[in-house]
């Protein structure tokens, strides 16, 4: 964000650093936001966003794993994402997933197991169309009567393993899901969190055609309906090229609506407080515009995080980068940092052991802290 305005002939012609964007006030007094966040602005008493976020890995594989674990990535282990953390923690209802992804997710069940993996929907919803989701709705023809006879036939099948399915993983894993899909395909609370037909015109109206804004909608009625956790994926954030008029046009436009539509509606719904709302991408880009493809590439080195709701204190910029945004002002904060900060915000001891399939005591979190500042009220 600018500290001042620009004269309006100026305002379209990219400085080496700041870019073409303007300012917009925000909710909080002397907090202001790129113009085309007006939404989030106005929401921005239900978040508090961190700056100075800094780590050293510039891929986006590696980068997407970090961010979602909270564990720097290591070739000798894969560290479960938090859905799974989440659900081996806390579990969930019988006939409603403990984790949807919507359409899919970066985070992994890593050595907790498939057991722990999210029910990933692989597309969003459309405005104004059914919504039918694989593993909750019975389709080209199957009845109820089909799927317990398909049922049946697999506990006999379990019988006759005997004990070897209870020991290995990948197979305890598939008979909780089977188990798990036929209470979801005979719930009517299953089919009933996915129907946002049944969502009220002044709600559904919050938000736009858009994929991302409609998953947005979803991700509070799931919430509402007993979901425990559920995870949105929205890309696109490559802007290596052209990256304005791709940021203004296509990226910022439907983020705003629908991130300032959800945390909106969870608070009308009373579901703020006890929802925790974490966003964030797997980098940073880089300060300092690349003029000749008038874009910004990766940089982790500096980046910023969302967080919100439940036991998160709201209206707040916590830390900075420095003066050019090459880095944080001070110490700044790691993704392990946060990682412990959004545990603890929903009741995980960030510093608890759990052991890998061969018995390897692992902590949730290897290396990060709190942040109190985030977590106080």
């Amino acid at each position: 964000a600018r500290s001042e305005q620009q004269p309006e002939q100026q305002r379209h012609q990219p400085d080496t650093h700041r870019g073409d964007f303007g300012i917009v006030e925000t909710a909080v007094s002397g907090v202001r936001f790129s113009e085309h966040l007006p939404k989030l602005a106005a929401a921005f008493k239900h978040f508090t966003v961190l700056r100075g976020v800094s780590h050293s890995v510039a891929a986006h594989q590696l980068g997407t794993e970090y961010v979602n674990t909270g564990n720097r990535p290591i070739p000798s282990l894969e560290f479960p994402g938090y859905a799974a953390v989440y659900g081996h923690e806390f579990g969930g209802p019988s006939d409603l997933p403990t984790s949807v992804a919507v359409p899919k997710s970066a985070q992994r069940s890593g050595y907790l197991g498939v057991k722990f993996a999210p029910l990933q929907t692989g597309s969003t919803p459309k405005k104004g169309q059914p919504y039918s989701v694989r593993g909750i709705a019975l389709q080209n023809g199957v009845t109820v009567g089909d799927v317990q006879r398909r049922t049946n036939l697999l506990q006999r099948i379990d019988t006759a393993f005997g004990e070897f399915g209870k020991q290995d993983q990948l197979l305890a894993g598939l008979d909780k899901f089977s188990q798990q899909a036929f209470e979801m395909i005979t719930s009517d609370r299953a089919r009933d969190a996915f129907d946002l037909s049944k969502e009220s015109p002044a709600i559904a109206n919050r938000f736009g055609e858009d994929g991302f804004e409609q998953s947005c909608l979803l991700a509070a009625r799931l919430v509402e309906k007993g979901v425990p956790f559920v995870t949105l994926q929205y890309g696109g954030w490559d802007t290596h090229n052209d990256g304005f008029t791709k940021l203004k046009e296509k990226q910022l436009p439907p983020f705003d609506a629908g991130l300032a539509g959800l945390f909106e509606t969870l608070s009308e719904k009373g579901l703020l407080d006890e929802t925790v709302v974490y966003v964030t991408g797997e980098f940073g880009r880089t300060p300092k515009v690349n003029t000749t493809r008038v874009g910004r590439d990766h940089y982790p080195r500096a980046m910023f995080m969302l967080m919100g709701g439940g036991g998160v204190a709201g209206g707040r910029v916590i830390g900075a980068s420095n003066e050019l945004g090459t880095g944080p002002a001070e110490e700044g904060f790691s993704p392990d940092d946060v990682a412990a900060t959004f545990y603890t915000a929903l009741g995980i001891d960030p510093t608890k052991e759990f052991h890998t399939p061969t018995g390897r005591p692992v902590m949730i979190v290897r290396e990060g802290t709190p942040i109190e500042a985030v977590l106080a009220s």
